[in-house]
């Protein structure tokens, strides 16, 4: 007999998700109240600053603020990206050449308490970068790259924009997928194999949406201008040799603390796909994506920990003997397999290959003061952003999902898929 139906309702309202946006944040705020003018003045300029080697000034002439007037999620969230980007701006300003060992009081002491009141790290987050950062050039037109920017910027020039904004679209691609999750979890609950089934063909379109949206980097991206220059002011101060005892927040503590530096992994979307699939990352591959859900807002965090108390839905159909069922399980595996292989094709594009370029141009010592390439910073050679030893990292994590497929009892079964 089917359960209650109040026992059967699983809903995304608690966990700040949003019908059309899914995890994206909702129309961001483009100013904070006119107190805070200073550190916006300084935020919208950050690639200009650093690029004349004088963003460290101006911070350290900025006058200390309170955040008592920062009221509403959407001003603290600006305030968020804003002292996000000047961090970043302000410790990776000289490349790896004149490392900073503290953030100034100024910046240090408010941004840690937006910290604190956001439930997020004092780092440039997935949850700064690409959720909250986009604005429509024209309000009522279409949510695509040619009608959206960014609200604040890192050097790097279009290809920031485009690194963010077609990270923006993936997120945006994957919200049918979200709001189908309630209804397997409700469907499981129930019993109602139909709605399961349903529900699971959705999300595997969804996620080959994904992997089609993240094709976009290929055109909006320079693989040169990604790894010689964006991708330090990416990284972070934890698993990072040229920073190796973190960052001192003055005012904060008097101990250097270590984040990491953003990562596809802090995005909340394949986290909750693999909880709901029964997809298990053991070891470290497992150690590193539990790590980044700290850096997600709580309650998206709280949304994947409590999609993983809920039945097995894979346990249900292996129950239910559904061809339709299996079917539509197997192909949300395999999408999930090729985004995640698609996923190394493009970290191959944008750091293996230059990475190797790079090396090759040291080994030579060209005078190439013009090569980006070859001046990019090594410590991070091989690593991701978020410090993780990128290609064995995502290897192991796309083939533990493999692992998931449900054992094939003939062969056809193969063909359909």
């Amino acid at each position: 007999m089917a359960a209650p139906e109040s026992e059967c309702l699983f809903s995304l309202d608690p966990y700040h998700v949003s019908e059309e946006l899914g995890f994206i944040l909702p129309d961001p705020l483009e100013e904070l109240p006119p107190y805070y003018q200073p550190w916006m003045d300084i935020a919208l300029h950050v690639p200009e600053l650093v690029h004349s080697h004088k963003l460290r000034l101006h911070i350290n002439d900025m006058p200390l603020l309170s955040i008592q007037f920062l009221q509403k999620h959407s001003e603290l969230r600006l305030a968020h990206l804003a002292l996000s980007a000047m961090t970043m701006g302000y410790v990776w300003q000289e490349g790896e050449n004149d490392m900073v060992e503290k953030l100034p009081h100024n910046l240090a002491v408010p941004y840690w308490e937006v910290s604190q009141r956001l439930g997020l790290p004092p780092i440039l987050t997935h949850a700064d970068a690409v959720l909250a950062n986009w604005k429509k050039k024209d309000p009522d037109g279409p949510f695509d790259m040619e009608n959206l920017e960014l609200l604040v910027s890192l050097p790097g020039g279009d290809s920031v924009r485009g690194f963010f904004m077609v990270t923006l679209l993936v997120e945006l691609a994957a919200v049918p997928a979200l709001r189908n999750i309630p209804t397997v979890i409700n469907g499981v609950r129930c019993g109602d194999t139909e709605a399961v089934a349903t529900a699971l063909e959705e999300i595997s379109q969804s996620m080959q949406d994904m992997t089609d949206a993240l094709k976009l980097m290929h055109d909006y991206v320079d693989p040169s201008v990604f790894y010689g220059i964006m991708r330090i002011y990416l990284s972070g101060w934890k698993d990072n040799t040229s920073m190796p005892k973190g960052l001192v927040y003055e005012g904060v503590q008097e101990e250097p603390m270590e984040y990491s530096g953003g990562s596809a992994a802090q995005s909340s979307l394949l986290h909750c796909f693999d909880e709901l699939l029964g997809i298990k990352h053991e070891e470290t591959s497992g150690e590193f994506l539990t790590r980044m859900r700290n850096y997600m807002p709580p309650a998206h965090k709280q949304l994947i920990q409590d999609i993983s108390l809920q039945p097995s839905v894979k346990g249900f159909i292996q129950q239910q003997a559904s061809e339709r069922l299996n079917q539509a399980f197997q192909r949300c595996v395999k999408k999930l397999v090729v985004l995640r292989s698609y996923h190394i094709k493009v970290v191959s594009r944008y750091i293996t290959v230059p990475a190797a370029r790079a090396r090759q141009l040291r080994k030579q010592c060209r005078e190439s003061e013009q090569e980006m390439i070859s001046r990019a910073p090594t410590a991070l050679e091989e690593r991701g952003t978020g410090g993780s030893g990128i290609m064995s990292f995502l290897k192991t994590v796309r083939n533990q999902t493999k692992d998931t497929l449900l054992p094939e009892t003939d062969k056809k079964k193969l063909h359909h898929s």
